[in-house]
Order: C-alpha cells, then structure tokens, then sequence
C-alpha cells in the first residue's frame, strides 16, 4: 500500500474547541492521479487538506509522503517537499504581472558591480515556456494580473503551484464564480497535469466538474469519511445520497 500512494493522511482528527472537524479520516492520492473530495460545508474537506498543506497540524494521525512517515512543519516546509496548495482568493498580487507571479519570491537575479541586478529576459522566457508546456494560453506574460480574467487568473496560480518542483497540487474550489468557458479552460489544465507526472487533489461542490476531471473521489460527512468511489464505476447520484446521508457509509470509509 504504502509504494502505491504519493501522499497518505492516515486517521487523522483535528479539533477547534469543542467543535470535532475531522474524525479518524484516512485519505491517500496515488502518483499521476487527480482526487476529488466532497462534501456539504462544514464536512472537513478545507481542514483536512490545510494539514496535507502543512497550514494546520492534526491532533492525532499520520502522514505519509512516498511512503514514508514524515510531519509536514508549515507550508514553505510542504513546498519543499512538493506539495503546493491553490487557495479559492488565489494568492495572487494584482498589480504584479504573471511573470512576477510565477517568480514571487524566488526572482533570478545576477550580481553585477555588488549589486543584485533582474534577470528579467530569462525570467519571461522561462514563464513562456513553462506556460506552453502546459497548454495555458494568455494573451501576454508581461500583463498585470488584475487585467486577466477569473480564468485566466486560476490558471496562473495553477502554474505558479506547478512551476517550483512540484509533485502534488491541492486546490481548493477551482472553478467557483467562473463561467462555462473558463471552467472548461481550468478544468483541461487540471486534467492535463498527471501527465506531467503531477497528482492533484480538487475540494469541489460541482460534481459536474468532479466527474469530468477526477479519477476518484472520496465523500467526507460531519468530519468523517463515508464513501470513496472509482469514477468509472459511480454515479452522481450515488455521491450526492453520500453527501446527504441517505446512503449508509461503506466498508472503505473506515
């Protein structure tokens, strides 16, 4: 089991107060595959996916990365370690352009006279070029976020997530408030990149979209899981009465 996965989250539980967000859930995404969980607000899907992400830290479980136990500190130590995570506000600095996006952080520069001068032309040809080979089509690398549209800004992040090393991007909601068009544009991103040798894992309420992108999917309720599904051999319908509770929760919840 353990060399099948690229990431397991074994038992965890986590607690704010009195409140049990998540109760013994165990979830694990394989090499080159994209994951969907789902499930009604308040189910767990964020808190679970901030501690694969290394922004909280369970109270009781494990976590295994290419089949070893390891503890994710925070998410520049996830980073490291591969793992990125899309959040639904993006992350994004709007008057920056998406050369400097993709870059935040982590500019090239070269020293020149002691002083640190951009190396600004290899920067945007490597963004080109990173772009290209995933399929991402913007009008220019050189424009400023705030002029993209909400399509083109997830794409952006998405890149970004990818650009650094990655081995697995999580994301949370990332077709909520776009259009046909654009949801179609981020969801073929999203299906592309296992075979850039990426896993994904998509929080997501459109099972539309889950069903169009995943390759399975795992139903959490009340801070519990209660069902995970090949895509192949399910149905929406059979999700959503997991979602609801009007399915009884199944042996591979446990």
């Amino acid at each position: 089991m353990d060399g099948q996965y690229l990431l397991e989250l074994r038992h965890i539980t986590k607690s704010f107060g009195g409140v049990r967000a998540l109760q013994g859930v165990s979830v694990a995404v394989g090499f080159r595959e994209v994951l969907a969980i789902v499930g009604d607000n308040g189910a767990g899907k964020s808190t679970l996916m901030k501690i694969a992400s290394g922004a909280l830290a369970p109270d009781d479980g494990e976590t295994w990365l290419e089949g070893r136990p390891i503890v994710i500190r925070n998410p520049r130590h996830a980073a490291a370690l591969g793992i990125q995570m899309v959040y639904q506000d993006l992350a994004l600095v709007d008057c920056l352009d998406v050369v400097t996006n993709l870059y935040l952080g982590r500019e090239h520069c070269w020293r020149f006279c002691g002083i640190d001068v951009l190396r600004r032309r290899d920067m945007e040809e490597n963004t080109k070029r990173h772009l290209k080979q995933l399929g991402v089509d913007l009008p220019d690398v050189r424009t400023a976020v705030r002029n993209l549209s909400g399509g083109q800004r997830q794409v952006t992040a998405i890149s970004r997530a990818v650009f650094w090393g990655t081995k697995l991007v999580i994301m949370d909601e990332p077709t909520a408030a776009l259009g046909v068009r654009e949801s179609g544009t981020v969801n073929q991103l999203i299906r592309s990149l296992p075979q850039q040798d990426l896993s994904v894992i998509v929080i997501s309420h459109n099972l539309e979209h889950v069903f169009h992108i995943a390759d399975r999917v795992v139903v959490l309720r009340q801070g519990k899981k209660v069902g995970e599904r090949l895509i192949k051999e399910t149905c929406p319908e059979e999700v959503v009465r997991m979602i609801t509770g009007a399915e009884p929760p199944t042996e591979d919840a446990a």
